[in-house]
């Protein structure tokens, strides 16, 4: 352990000697497995993009999984003389985008990939070529699948370090592990000239890190917040001490002791029903806030001597109001220095934090039915709008010229799966108050809410797991076994009697351990549950769909599988076969049976007619509001009316099919309302069909 992470220090040392001046707002995108990120240049992620708040999305597969709302960063040092010789008793920076280029100077954000991604074609269209301006270098030798180098330099002479790991393995692909390398490099900005040589002392490291699990559960949970206003925090790892050499193999796979502090969307006062888990209530019940997301300690230096793990770090780890800290803005005053020194020190600013387990000492014990169906809201305790942080501190340390310490956290994502999120959540929006429920311990309750939070808590054990792994990972020297590397191209093609798919060969093939390719496919939509359709042995690299039906859209992934022979041991997790990550070769546009175009213009139908609201499930698998128009020419333009004459869409069939869709959109974006439309089919020709339909909602 102790040579793989010299390994990591040298080489995230000679990557920041590379030194040049980033924009604050560069950023690199991970987007290789179930959790993915952004990192940006400043060493720190706020999530707002002017639209949403985007980041740690989870799970990837699905639209608006984001969780990520903030991350607030500070670094303080006191007894400090700067370069124009003004002396600090406490001095502190912010990473923040705000201060780039005054208190904090980004000289490098990369992201170097294991392997080339897989080339996405569907009926021509490249789908991944977008993607690649997300990689800087390729590098068969670095330890993950993905890392992010970023290095920034502070006005005090402390240059921060961080690398980030991302795995796509299906057992790790949920968390990241971040190492963060702090070293007195002297360098106040983004040249390489070395302007402080004194000792650093007394440095303190903190941070408040507030996530909103998720954006489509805030937007279910209501009242117009998607920033974590709801949002409860607790810990784990308090007797970590005790078991800081302890193993953790697939025999004990969730334990309490690693030290981490992570948290869910909690209850909002302005409903009158219990919103754990963020239920539908108006669609299907579907819970929507099922993640449960935080970080995990798994490494903290003694000193800049002393490289061993010291187990009484954190200094500070617990919770902490989202809104509430000193504002250090780019005066540089005096005071708000002090203060952010003191939060650094584990002194809560206005009183609003703890280190207690902040949902126990509010909610009650863990698995009661007043924990279960407490309808307290976390916002309520401290009345800090800005929602609760995860907080947490390191330090001191003092660091000569040179010197350097090192951090390393692993920050994850988990929870209930979407099959289980739909099924209870139905469970509990159709309960009428005779159900017996099953619960995750096998008993049974007739109360709705102790059966939905029940399994909605079950993100607890869900996210200990994870960390856990991530754990396993860190303490092998990254040395879980590797999944195979998915093909490095796949193609699909719509034709009139099949779904042609084709790929080149995996480079793992080569390996011992490799079996084939399994073929997944969803139907209507890519966000939702895809079915294995196929296997293929090594040497076969083409599948046609013959079961595809007509008029549906049809979406696919394919991975390489290996036989499990090389993942037998369960030291780092379950045994058995691995597979490539399944968004390397997931499809984002549909494919179709395509069929031939009409021969005559009296052919030509609108399907369904009439479209019904009400049998929307039941008409296109996946796409309620779908309407085809079949037998058409193979090129043409379809201009749609109302029944008064007004256009309302334009639609260039060019394809050279018999088939085009419409979404019932205008071109304006509006959803249609109930009424007689007209179609106009026109072709290069001249000659012109018009066919009627009904629209009822």
């Amino acid at each position: 352990m102790k040579n793989k992470l010299k390994h990591i220090l040298l080489w995230v040392f000679a990557a920041s000697q590379l030194f040049a001046q980033v924009q604050s707002s560069d950023k690199r995108y991970v987007r290789i497995g179930s959790l993915q990120s952004h990192f940006s240049a400043y060493g720190s992620e706020r999530a707002w993009n002017s639209s949403y708040y985007e980041g740690m999305r989870w799970p990837a597969d699905y639209a608006f999984q984001d969780n990520s709302v903030i991350k607030r960063s500070w670094i303080g040092i006191e007894d400090f003389t700067d370069v124009y010789g003004k002396y600090w008793e406490k001095y502190a920076a912010y990473l923040a985008a705000d201060n780039v280029g005054e208190t904090i100077f980004p000289v490098e954000l990369k992201q170097t990939a294991k392997f080339t991604p897989t080339k996405v074609i569907v009926d021509g269209n490249s789908l991944y070529d977008l993607y690649l301006n997300d990689i800087d270098d390729y590098d068969s030798s670095i330890v993950a699948d993905r890392v992010i180098s970023n290095v920034v330099n502070t006005y005090m002479g402390l240059t921060v370090s961080r690398t980030v790991y991302a795995f796509s393995q299906q057992y790790h692909d949920n968390y990241f592990i971040k190492v963060y390398t702090y070293t007195n490099t002297g360098n106040i900005d983004y040249d390489d000239d070395i302007e402080l040589t004194a000792p650093i002392k007394g440095l303190r490291i903190g941070w408040g890190t507030r996530y909103s699990a998720s954006r489509e559960g805030a937007m279910n949970i209501g009242d117009g917040t998607s920033w974590g206003k709801h949002f409860w925090v607790t810990k784990r790892g308090e007797n970590y001490p005790e078991h800081q050499n302890d193993v953790i193999d697939e025999t004990n796979p969730i334990v309490d002791w690693i030290r981490c502090g992570f948290g869910w969307a909690g209850q909002s006062g302005t409903n009158g029903f219990n919103n754990i888990g963020g239920p539908e209530r108006t669609k299907n019940g579907r819970l929507t806030a099922i993640q449960h997301v935080g970080s995990a300690i798994l490494h903290v230096d003694k000193s800049a001597a002393d490289k061993s793990d010291d187990a009484n770090q954190p200094l500070t780890l617990g919770w902490h109001a989202g809104d509430t800290y000193p504002k250090l803005g780019n005066s540089r005053d005096v005071t708000p220095m002090i203060q952010v020194y003191n939060m650094l020190s584990g002194i809560p600013n206005k009183g609003l934090g703890g280190t207690d387990r902040f949902d126990e000492t509010n909610l009650g014990t863990p698995g009661t039915t007043e924990y279960l169906t407490n309808n307290v809201d976390p916002y309520t305790i401290h009345n800090d709008g800005g929602g609760t942080n995860i907080w947490v501190n390191y330090g001191p340390f003092d660091l000569a010229h040179g010197e350097s310490i090192t951090i390393v956290e692993a920050e994850g994502v988990a929870g209930l799966n979407r099959e289980e999120a739909e099924a209870i959540g139905k469970d509990w929006l159709d309960a009428t108050g005779s159900e017996t429920f099953l619960l995750p311990d096998g008993t049974t309750t007739s109360n709705k809410d102790v059966f939905k939070n029940s399994w909605v808590y079950t993100g607890k054990d869900s996210i200990m797991q994870t960390f856990g792994r991530a754990k396993r990972n860190f303490d092998s020297g990254f040395g879980i076994p590797k999944a195979p590397e998915p093909p490095a191209l796949f193609e699909i093609k719509s034709q009139g009697d099949k779904i042609n798919l084709s790929w080149y060969a995996s480079a793992s093939e080569s390996e011992s351990n490799f079996k084939g390719y399994k073929i997944f496919r969803a139907i209507g939509k890519p966000d939702t549950t895809y079915q294995e359709i196929y296997f293929a042995p090594v040497g076969e690299y083409e599948y046609n769909d013959t079961e595809a039906a007509r008029g549906f859209s049809y979406y696919y992934y394919i991975v390489s599988v290996t036989d499990g022979s090389k993942n037998s041991s369960g030291a780092a997790n379950p045994t058995g076969e691995l597979i490539s990550s399944r968004f390397y070769t997931k499809t984002t546009q549909p494919a179709f049976l395509r069929r031939k175009p009409g021969n005559s213009l009296e052919n030509i139908r609108v399907v369904p007619n009439p479209f019904n609201v009400r049998a929307r499930e039941l008409q296109f698998t996946g796409e309620p509001d779908k309407i085809m128009f079949l037998d058409i020419p193979g090129y043409c333009t379809i201009k749609i009316y109302t029944e008064r004459g007004d256009l309302i869409k334009e639609i260039n069939h060019d394809n050279g099919s018999g088939d085009e869709t419409w979404n019932s959109v205008t071109s304006s974006r509006q959803v249609v309302t109930s009424g007689v439309y007209i179609a106009v089919f026109t072709t290069p020709e001249g000659e012109r069909a018009i066919r009627k339909f009904v629209i009822i909602r």
